[in-house]
């Protein structure tokens, strides 16, 4: 690296979550999420993690539960080779009929990334979750529930040790501890639990405590448990996921202008969408974000030599630090359509401008983590306003009282809580059904599949450890219910 670059790191740690909609629902809410994530997020980076891009990859267990269920290869290629071909055509005729040849070229574009993503699915023999998992370092809650809402350090053991126990037996022992909070929700209670299961890391948001662009987000904390903290850089991460960020630029394809058939071929502009445009757009943003970054870690470096020690704690950082940029996997290629084609540009860029990319579990800053020091430590997320109001607020009021009511139930019928009976309660307490709600997005859809699972746990207790869990399909179907009994 040149000496004229500012010394530091840059993890880009990706968040790979779907709710479990695999065979709850198709159109327009349900498992076509799953397919349209393969076909414009997962795939596509595959192949470039498969290159060897050096990217924190974390797989939540309710997803590896999804495309690990029976059959769902079977539908993938169905709804690729029959649902999508079908709509494609008439959309593409549609808009030839109403003189837009040039919506309609974009279409017959962009079908073609479905053929290439069949093909892609069937090379891999179906196995989509095993590539996949050869690059996932970090796991997560069994189901996604937002830890510091349960009502008891019993039902968030069973969430942390489900979800540890199915990435360990997915993928081996070779795991290192890298544990993504659900919402990146932290309080300091929970860190005993997470030491107790064998975390070692995880990602925190500490915006509200520190401000934003603070030196203190750019170095690892570690507190009496053991579990380091990393802050992400809430600074950094604005550039890509908010509002003003990158994929509201105009040139960028438009998610929510569609055709009758749910395709995007307008630009957010209004305009026809141009693909090469968009791409050229998208590499111009990778080299500003890269060289943004540089800029960050040199000021911190230089803030860093100025200073005896950092504000946060412990002695100064050596090298400028390490920038976490956090983000949903379902963000690149899914709702952004460019954002994979940036994260690439983004590599390349970091070798040309001499950032140091890294995954997060080989940091040098992962290895001289600060003593974590000063009181007034809450509850933080990376949700709105830095709290738990998307999840536990008016608006859901019901589904949190609801579900932690459910919990307190479950744990009440101890050894006569079977297996059913706590797989429904972890689908209960996945953070996507109040987070649908909050944001108004398929609220039916949530009200009705968490009643669903509410009652389906009403039934498990009722009938005892014998009850049967056929409609639960392939959630969870690994978890112990002896977990509830404490280690």
């Amino acid at each position: 690296m040149s000496a004229s670059r500012p010394q530091g790191e840059l993890a880009i740690v990706l968040h790979t979550h779907m709710p479990y909609v695999e065979g709850f629902g198709t159109w327009p809410f349900g498992e076509e999420w799953l397919w349209e994530a393969i076909v414009g997020s997962y795939l596509p980076l595959l192949d470039l993690l498969d290159e060897g891009a050096p990217l924190t990859l974390s797989l939540t267990p309710v997803l590896c539960d999804q495309l690990e269920a029976p059959g769902v290869g079977e539908r993938f290629e169905a709804f690729i080779d029959e649902v999508r071909r079908h709509t494609h055509a008439q959309d593409i005729a549609g808009l030839r009929a109403g003189s837009h040849d040039t919506l309609a070229r974009e279409l017959e574009r962009s079908w073609g990334e479905y053929e290439q993503a069949l093909a892609h699915f069937r090379a891999l023999d179906g196995d989509l979750l095993g590539a996949l998992g050869r690059h996932a370092q970090w796991t997560s809650s069994a189901t996604h529930a937002v830890l510091p809402l349960l009502a008891s350090d019993a039902g968030v053991r069973a969430q942390v040790q489900t979800g540890v126990d199915s990435h360990r037996g997915r993928f081996g022992r070779g795991w290192q501890g890298g544990f993504w909070l659900p919402e990146c929700a932290h309080s300091p209670h929970l860190e005993p639990l997470l030491e107790e299961a064998g975390v070692r890391a995880t990602c925190v948001e500490l915006t509200n405590r520190y401000g934003l662009g603070a030196s203190e987000h750019l170095r690892p904390l570690v507190g009496e448990s053991g579990v380091v903290l990393v802050p992400i850089d809430r600074a950094t991460i604005a550039r890509v996921w908010s509002e003003a960020g990158y994929p509201a630029h105009g040139s960028y394809r438009d998610y929510h202008h569609h055709t009758v058939h749910h395709h995007q071929p307008w630009a957010n502009d209004g305009s026809a969408y141009d693909h090469e445009l968009a791409l050229a757009l998208a590499r111009g943003h990778a080299k500003e974000f890269v060289s943004g970054t540089c800029e960050r870690l040199k000021r911190a470096r230089e803030q860093a030599g100025s200073t005896a020690a950092l504000p946060g704690g412990g002695p100064p950082m050596s090298g400028g630090g390490l920038v976490v940029c956090a983000l949903d996997t379902e963000l690149l290629g899914h709702w952004w359509y460019e954002g994979i084609a940036w994260l690439r540009a983004v590599v390349e860029e970091c070798a040309t401008q001499g950032l140091v990319l890294v995954r997060l579990d080989e940091a040098q800053a992962m290895r001289d983590p600060a003593p974590l020091e000063g009181g007034g430590w809450g509850t933080s997320t990376w949700g709105a306003h830095g709290d738990l109001s998307t999840w536990s607020s008016p608006a859901v009021a019901d589904i949190a009282f609801q579900a932690r009511a459910a919990e307190l139930q479950t744990l009440a019928a101890g050894p006569h809580a079977g297996g059913a009976a706590l797989r429904e309660l972890l689908a209960l307490q996945s953070s996507d059904w109040a987070f649908m709600v909050s944001c108004e997005l398929a609220v039916s859809y949530a009200g009705e599949r968490f009643e669903a699972h509410r009652a389906g746990l009403a039934r498990a207790l009722a009938d005892g450890p014998g009850a049967g869990a056929e409609r639960l399909r392939n959630l969870a179907a690994h978890a112990d219910p002896a977990v509830l009994l404490g280690p």
